[in-house]
């Protein structure tokens, strides 16, 4: 008799995300005439930037002709993307990284939750508490987080390390050593940054405890601050210990079209054994690669013309994030977040559990928002807030909660 993967028995619930569309789909039902403003999940609302657009009608019509049709992709990406990717998101930042240490994918969501294939299941990892939830829930589907429990809900064998205000939400070094280290900078989902300085400790002390740090980038493209990195190698040393993950969903609007890719250096090894080899060796036998159409767009993104529309789509989003930030604090709630990220992570008022809020928010103002706690035990008492809306709705769902 076939048997399952009972790790997945273990995970509590379903997805936050699939709980939260569950909630408000009941409700939407129950009250069809309610006008939902939605600013829950991360999902970008401008369409892709015109050049952009052009160039992936191009590589359309290039699939329908003969000389120019592409089949399968090669298995680490296309030539031309991954030099574009070096020349401008590394090299442009003093970073020594070489094509061949270019993975592309369907995006950074995938290669988040697949990274954990080239690791043992003994491997014990810790992750900033609030956290992406794809971090936890998928080592814990592989059996590397021990047993959850429903009371603290936490799992048994994951370090959590709390990131709250009164450590300005910048991790401390955990007493216990772990193995594998989950760093989210911007932050989702509290819209928070890590100075240079403080990231450089992190790599060293990766170093120092042979540990590997798993660098989710996604948001740097909205980063501001002049003493926060773009990407963590830019950090000395952070070629032997991190693979960073990068998306194009967040800089360039392809939360539809799905397109990523990870950085795995050369230099990262494990007893001699390279990470670069191992991921390569995954990435070609249970990936066939990113549409040829969308690699073309996506290289289009670092054009001239595409830099400057992604700009100004990345400065509209972090305007609605200045909205939302400044008519919150006006209106007296304590925000976070929203400098160098499209997220505003805000304290719950009246000392509300997070889903109460949620519960107000959607049942009292028809606002959509993500609570807190379903990024983590330490996100109780939080709650977040996206940029990614339109203009118009940005502005009447801050209307609606300061003039409640």
């Amino acid at each position: 008799m076939f048997k399952i993967n009972e790790n997945y028995l273990k995970l509590p619930g379903s997805y936050l995300f699939s709980t939260i569309a569950k909630k408000v789909n009941a409700y939407s039902e129950a009250n069809p005439d309610a006008d939902i403003i939605r600013l829950g999940i991360g999902d970008v609302t401008l369409p892709l930037a015109d050049a952009v657009i052009k160039r992936m009608h191009e590589a359309v019509d290039e699939m329908a002709d003969k000389s120019t049709f592409k089949g399968y992709a090669p298995d680490l990406g296309y030539l031309f993307l991954r030099e574009t990717i070096v020349e401008n998101d590394f090299k442009a930042r003093g970073c020594d990284i070489s094509v061949d240490e270019i993975f592309i994918s369907d995006g950074a969501k995938s290669d988040s939750g697949n990274i954990g294939d080239i690791f043992d299941v003994d491997n014990k990892i810790a992750v900033t508490d609030p956290v992406y939830p794809v971090y936890v829930d998928t080592n814990a589907m592989a059996g590397r987080t021990g047993v959850y429990n429903p009371d603290t809900e936490m799992w048994s064998n994951v370090i959590y390390m709390p990131c709250v205000k009164e450590n300005n939400f910048i991790p401390e070094f955990p007493k216990e050593t772990p193995d594998i280290i989950y760093l989210c900078f911007p932050n989702n989902p509290t819209g928070t940054t890590i100075p240079k300085d403080n990231l450089q400790e992190w790599v060293d002390y990766a170093l120092k405890n042979k540990a590997v740090i798993i660098y989710d980038a996604a948001y740097e493209a909205y980063i501001s601050s002049e003493n926060v990195v773009h990407s963590i190698y830019e950090c000395e040393g952070a070629k032997e210990c991190a693979i960073e993950i990068r998306s194009f969903s967040k800089n360039a609007g392809f939360t539809g079209t799905r397109l990523g890719y990870t950085v795995v250096p050369k230099d990262l090894k494990c007893n001699g054994t390279s990470l670069n080899s191992l991921w390569a060796r995954r990435h070609g036998t249970k990936f066939n690669g990113a549409p040829y159409i969308i690699q073309a767009a996506g290289a289009a993104v670092y054009s001239e013309e595409g830099k400057k529309q992604t700009r100004e789509q990345i400065a509209y989003y972090m305007n609605n994030a200045s909205i939302i930030r400044e008519g919150l604090k006006n209106a007296g709630y304590e925000v976070f977040g929203g400098v160098d990220a499209p997220y505003i992570w805000l304290k719950t008022p009246d000392k509300m559990t997070s889903w109460d809020f949620f519960d107000y928010l959607l049942e009292e103002l028809n606002i959509v928002g993500t609570p807190g706690s379903g990024f983590g035990p330490s996100g109780e008492g939080y709650f977040r807030l996206t940029a990614f809306g339109s203009l118009e709705n940005t502005k009447r769902a801050v209307d609606r909660i300061v003039n409640k």
